[in-house]
């Protein structure tokens, strides 16, 4: 017999209204215990099997582990997951646990999606764009396919009601109270600004372990602040300090979930947030932070800012204080500030990168589906225009052949392109340029990275090198022979990046113009610092001109032969002001960059007809 969660008394409500509607949306607090217990209240009524999506491997591979254990049973019976480069089911599963972009590459594959009679939606309130998408295939499905296919949304701190809306008025179930009170305490008066954060989230830390029992969770926006609040905290007697954040190999995050000798302090990011029960936590430490991806259309970059958590957060983060015993919750800010916080944070729709997205809606053939926050017409132009460039829609804006075979793996459409086109041979740069970076802090040059993936390094980080080399054997797997054989790595980044081939600008300062128009930089000193040419992999995203922190030396015979259908001839004619005259140019172009240049003696224009010295000819 399982103990008592509040989820229980809604269940039979919940089951209920599936039975009669076929969708429902559930609002249950953190702790409720809507992750583990809806799906197995609901196995034996549904017919055919129910998929969960969660927004992370860990948590996927957990809530599987813990429901089949309720069931006295293995993972992959009736329970079971279903994640990037892991599968854990059988013809036994009736439940079975994935992340949020396995169901889309379901629904591509078989819009019918067969044997599944439920779709669960869990977190739905992180708001990432799989789950968006995810849900408005499901209901389009719903509506021309599958009347029988039921849904149901379940989140924590979402305004349930727009969802419950766009599903047809759907029931909306909420589950009162969290398992255990929570006392919140804020600081008694505001940070002092000459104070690092790292040093204040360490001292709120100590505060914790002196003045209260059991297990903390500390809430930090990266890897980098929990490196350094863990370098503050030293060895304290009696407490082992354990790091949780996605990049982490499953046994590391393991480690922070399982039991430790004395007292346990868990420095996490939002990885923590939902669908995680680390059993032992009394407390939670909340440093009021969270980093989020902003991408901006024109320049095609994505950066990553580290921003104030909203309310929905915060409280979310308070929950996990409360799902095993009475808690406590600290808080690095005031009661005052809190006033000032965001309700909920963006959805990723809004702020993230379109570009996958405009794929899966060109693949599906309809981009009017029904989204609870439909994409911006603007950006999701300025992705399709990237997906154009890379051969995967036609002029008219329809996919293509190259366009299915990219969306049918598991990379963003750069790499997924670069993949196709190069082959096995760009099967270790693929993963290498989507992970996180294994040399932090190295100098910017690609090269580098690439043989401390291949050929090992001291210097760089296991875990990350790891998880690389096993990502490349399964996309070699997946690719055939190369369509452009013998390129050199600088030619395989140049086709993932077609727009930030970079061609030096005149001075001493390291500085380039990129193909797509914008301007970035080194600082000098750097081993690329010489280079005429590079391909730009990685930018800071600043829009005026972005720092370079990862890139690889490129020479114009490589861009030359790769590209030669891309580069144009032009004439122009514009007024020289230090030659006092109209000067004649013919160029040859690769997008923004201009490959050579030499004068044009046909041209016999004496003058500027628009006015001389403010435009070109128009010849």
């Amino acid at each position: 017999m399982t103990d008592a969660l509040p989820i229980d008394d809604v269940l039979p409500l919940l089951c209920a209204a599936l039975a009669q509607s076929g969708q429902a949306v559930l609002q249950a607090p953190p702790g409720a215990g809507k992750t583990t217990r809806v799906p197995l209240a609901l196995m034996d009524q549904v017919p055919g099997r129910i998929l969960m999506l969660e927004p992370r491997r860990l948590a996927a591979r957990t809530a599987a582990e813990r429901m089949a254990a309720t069931l006295g049973e293995a993972v992959g019976q009736r329970v079971g997951y279903r994640i990037r480069g892991e599968v854990r089911v059988s013809q036994a599963t009736r439940v079975e646990v994935v992340t949020e972009g396995i169901l889309t590459r379901m629904i591509q594959s078989d819009p019918e999606l067969p044997g599944v009679g439920l779709v669960i939606f869990d977190e739905f309130h992180e708001r990432s764009l799989n789950a968006d998408l995810g849900l408005a295939l499901c209901l389009e499905i719903r509506g021309a396919l599958r009347e029988d296919l039921q849904l149901l949304v379940m989140s924590a701190t979402l305004d349930a009601e727009p969802v419950a809306r766009l599903m047809g008025d759907a029931p909306l179930i909420t589950s009162e109270g969290r398992a255990f009170p929570v006392e919140t305490r804020w600081l008694p008066r505001p940070i002092d600004p000459s104070l690092r954060f790292e040093a204040a989230m360490a001292g709120l830390i100590r505060q914790a372990v002196e003045e209260t029992d059991g297990g903390i969770l500390a809430f930090l926006p990266g890897e980098g602040e929990i490196r350094r609040v863990a370098a503050f905290l030293g060895n304290m007697a009696g407490v082992s300090t354990l790091p949780l954040y996605g990049a982490m190999d499953f046994a590391a995050q393991r480690a922070a979930l399982g039991p430790v000798q004395g007292r346990k302090v868990v420095l996490a990011t939002s990885i923590a947030e939902t669908s995680l029960t680390i059993p032992d936590i009394r407390v939670v430490v909340d440093g009021g932070r969270a980093r989020r991806s902003r991408f901006d259309a024109p320049s095609g970059m994505a950066r990553l800012v580290t921003e104030r958590v909203t309310r929905a957060e915060a409280e979310q983060r308070r929950g996990r204080a409360g799902r095993v015993a009475e808690g406590i919750c600290y808080r690095l800010w005031t009661k005052g500030e809190e006033g000032g916080m965001q309700a909920f944070p963006p959805a990723e729709i809004e702020a993230g990168d379109l570009t996958g997205l405009a794929l899966e809606l060109a693949l599906w053939g309809a981009a009017d589906l029904p989204f609870l926050t439909p994409p911006h017409p603007g950006r999701l132009g300025e992705a399709q225009a990237l997906l154009s460039g890379l051969d995967a829609l036609d002029s008219a804006g329809r996919i293509t052949p190259h366009g299915r075979e990219m969306a049918a793996l598991p990379l963003h459409p750069r790499l997924a392109h670069m993949l196709l086109m190069a082959g096995p041979q760009a099967a270790t740069l693929a993963p290498l340029l989507a992970e996180r970076d294994p040399l932090r802090g190295a100098p910017v040059d690609l090269v580098t990275r690439i043989q401390a993936v291949e050929r090992g390094s001291a210097e760089a980080d296991r875990g990350t090198v790891e998880r690389i080399r096993a990502e490349a054997r399964r996309l070699a797997r997946m690719v055939d022979r190369p369509r452009l054989p013998d390129l050199s790595l600088a030619q395989m980044a140049a086709l993932a990046y077609p727009d930030r081939i970079g061609l030096r600008r005149a001075g001493d300062v390291p500085r380039w113009v990129l193909s797509g128009g914008k301007g970035a930089a080194l600082p000098p000193g750097q081993p690329l610092s010489s280079a005429r040419m590079i391909v730009a992999t990685d930018l800071d995203g600043d829009l005026r001109e972005a720092t370079v922190r990862q890139a690889i030396a490129i020479s114009e015979p490589e861009v030359r032969a790769l590209f030669p259908d891309r580069i144009r001839a032009a004439e122009v004619c514009a007024w020289s002001r230090r030659e006092g005259r109209v000067v004649a140019r013919r160029q040859e172009r690769l997008g923004a960059l201009i490959l050579s240049e030499r004068a044009w003696p046909d041209c016999r224009m004496k003058r500027c007809s628009r006015g001389g010295r403010n435009g070109f000819c128009p010849i």
